[in-house]
């Protein structure tokens, strides 16, 4: 814990029981160590679900439109023939180039209910640990 604290710039209670105020040089107690760690635990645990969205929306479409893409600059007799079943669950794929734009938009989707419900159910979890 005195890593973490002196990485975010928490005064170390071991050390010291006071610290600065922002408007002078007065000194003012601190939080025990208990404290501290609960709110530090607090400010840490929470994830942004809209964020973790976006990110797992734009690895999921980039994943699927360069897996797409890639068989098809690479070519041969059977194109994507394990990719092309994407197609049974995401309507109007094919392993072409409009499919590649058409998985972009699928794989953004499904990436973005992936990584907002694990942003959601994380925060519920840490949520009943408090």
């Amino acid at each position: 814990m005195r890593f973490a604290g002196a990485v975010l710039g928490v005064a170390d209670t071991t050390l010291t029981n006071a610290r600065r105020t922002r408007h002078g040089s007065s000194v003012t107690p601190i939080q025990t160590a208990d404290e501290d760690e609960r709110e530090l635990v607090h400010t840490i645990a929470r994830l942004h679900a809209r964020a973790l969205a976006l990110v797992g929306g734009l690895l999921g479409g980039t994943g699927v439109f360069v897996m797409t893409v890639w068989l098809l600059v690479k070519g041969g007799r059977s194109v994507g023939a394990h990719l092309q079943l994407l197609g049974q669950y995401f309507y109007g794929y094919s392993v072409t180039w409009g499919g590649s734009i058409v998985g972009f938009f699928y794989g953004a989707a499904t990436g973005a209910a992936v990584g907002w419900s694990i942003g959601a159910v994380y925060n519920i979890v840490v949520g009943l640990r408090e």
